[in-house]
């Protein structure tokens, strides 16, 4: 029986109705018509780790990947939401499998953590969105938890709360935290803990999908921190230290994802015959070191960057290709000989502010790293994937650094691209969500 609105008045429950069709129509405003269209499929398996390879459903994973940093901080704002979806169709297009992206935003505009484990909850639900989308076009997510640099907050955020609070820094100021490394490991380390940020993040139930993060196999794997380096303790004792500990947390909620740590990828004092490969005597004294790092038990793969611009300002293009790809090549074989465990390159890029620069370089610089990780995929060796540095779509120029790209705006480069996808998809078999676009892509690959 329907009743009235006279009737719903009477039994006390019209301001509920009311109440809720407020809310719903909050909703459908801040997330336009996906809610209604959100569909369960495509069903989507665990990526699991066996020896030196990533493996998804039996058969072996090696990714196409990109970097697309601001997925969630554009799925904030109504305005911009819509770019999510047209980088998440047109990644799936072109063949790619996996989108590394932020899952945090400390203390900034847009921030996911706006104070010591306060969140706000319209932010969360971007990320909600993000994560939903990249489901519907067969895309996994590897999230990255926090940011060893200042942009979007990071390890000096958490280091400003822990000073405002008391917390023994070893510094006299916010400013001087900000401006130079003065041990903050420690305290970053304990303020991480003490707000859990991590299980905060693994535990939170999707508001679109219902599906909790640490649940659902839409995300690749977790991230524990971009780019960390400790200048302030070079034996590397510190850093080592912190990514045993947070490991160890991430693994005692989530033991179904894959976890790196979001390494550069340099040698260390612990790894001296190493220390040739290198791009200077400089990246030894870090506080980070690729091969000690990545051997704790706790995390699943190697993450390694590339970038010869920010190494090697006086080289030739030529020369910065040489060297990349002996840097390339010597992390596979560490994760092939040594550390047993699959190595992803999980940033390259080539900057656009190169003297003379042409967009055909960028084209020989991606093309060197996709035959090295296709001819380790051919091999059935550790080079498991790799992730350009960065794409956009149109219209996104404040997101724009030297190395971002709209893909589509340069057939060649497109082409190049979409060709990796192939090329892998023949080692490997055809994923289901890649069936239609591959067919027009690559119709030799079945």
């Amino acid at each position: 029986m329907v009743k009235s609105p006279r009737m719903a008045i009477g039994n006390g429950v019209f301001y509920p109705i009311v109440g809720f069709a407020t809310c719903m129509a909050f909703i459908y405003m801040s997330f336009g018509d996906f809610w209604v269209n959100y569909r369960k499929e495509p069903e989507l398996s665990f990526v699991q780790r066996n020896g030196t390879h990533f493996t998804l459903d039996g058969g072996m994973f090696y990714i196409n990947g990109w970097n697309s940093y601001w997925l969630m901080d554009q799925a904030a704002d109504e305005y911009s939401r819509p770019r999510v979806r047209e980088m998440l169709q047109a990644g799936a297009k072109m063949g790619l499998t996996v989108c590394r992206t932020w899952a945090f935003n400390d203390c900034r505009y847009n921030a996911l953590q706006i104070s010591p484990g306060r969140y706000d909850e319209r932010v969360f639900k971007a990320l909600d969105h993000v994560i939903a989308e990249a489901r519907q076009h067969g895309i996994r997510l590897l999230l990255c938890i926090v940011n060893n640099l200042k942009a979007y907050g990071g390890k000096t955020q958490y280091v400003k709360w822990a000073w405002e609070e008391g917390v023994d820094t070893i510094a006299d100021a916010p400013n001087s935290i900000a401006t130079k490394d003065v041990h903050p490991w420690p305290v970053f380390a304990r303020k991480m803990l003490s707000v859990k940020p991590m299980e905060t993040l693994l535990t939170r139930k999707n508001t679109i999908t219902g599906i909790q993060y640490k649940d659902d196999p839409t995300i690749f794997g977790w991230e524990l921190i971009n780019e960390p380096r400790c200048q302030t303790d070079p034996s590397g004792d510190t850093l080592q230290d912190w990514i045993e500990e947070m490991s160890m947390f991430v693994k005692s909620i989530d033991k179904k994802h894959l976890l790196t740590v979001g390494l550069e990828g340099f040698y260390g004092p612990k790894s001296p015959k190493k220390s040739t490969v290198n791009p200077g005597d400089w990246a030894a004294n870090l506080g980070s070191d690729f091969i000690r790092n990545s051997q704790i038990s706790t995390i699943d793969f190697a993450s390694v960057h590339i970038y010869p611009d920010h190494w090697f300002h006086d080289q030739e293009l030529e020369e910065k290709l040489k060297y990349i790809k002996k840097w390339t090549v010597s992390h596979i074989e560490d994760c092939d000989e040594e550390l047993k465990k699959p190595v992803m390159f999980t940033e390259f890029g080539l900057s656009n502010l190169n003297k003379g620069f042409e967009p055909s370089q960028r084209d020989q610089f991606y093309k060197v790293i996709y035959d090295i990780i296709y001819k380790s995929a051919k091999r059935k060796k550790s080079g498991a994937g790799s992730f350009v540095w960065q794409f956009l779509v149109g219209g996104m120029e404040e997101y724009n650094d030297d190395f971002g790209i709209v893909p589509w705006d340069r057939p060649l480069t497109y082409q190049l691209i979409t060709k990796h996808s192939c090329k892998l998809a023949a080692v490997q078999g055809v994923l289901p969500s890649q069936k239609d676009h591959l067919k027009e892509l690559c119709p030799r690959t079945r």
